[in-house]
């Protein structure tokens, strides 16, 4: 059986892909109403945990394509080295 420890350390690691398609089976799961509510609240939980996944993810795209630098003729030369905190 999973831990919330080994859960946590899987989703660090989870491709934002997988991420994406396991917190749409989550929802669908929550919006069908056919589980109980400790497994709706358990489902919640991982949902949530997966959602600040898939946008810690999208923040980080997001910053590695504002760091594209352009060149005099406005075209994309490369990329600057992205400061991740």
């Amino acid at each position: 059986m999973t831990t919330e420890k080994d859960a946590a350390e899987d989703l660090s690691a989870m491709p934002f892909e997988k991420a994406m398609a396991e917190l749409e089976r989550i929802v669908g799961e929550l919006e069908k109403g056919s589980v109980s509510l400790d497994d709706s609240v358990r489902l919640y939980a991982r949902g949530k945990a997966l959602q600040e996944r898939c946008e810690k993810l999208l923040a980080e795209a997001e910053a590695r394509v504002e760091k594209i630098t352009l060149g005099e003729n406005g075209a994309p030369k490369g990329a600057a080295p992205l400061d991740v905190e």
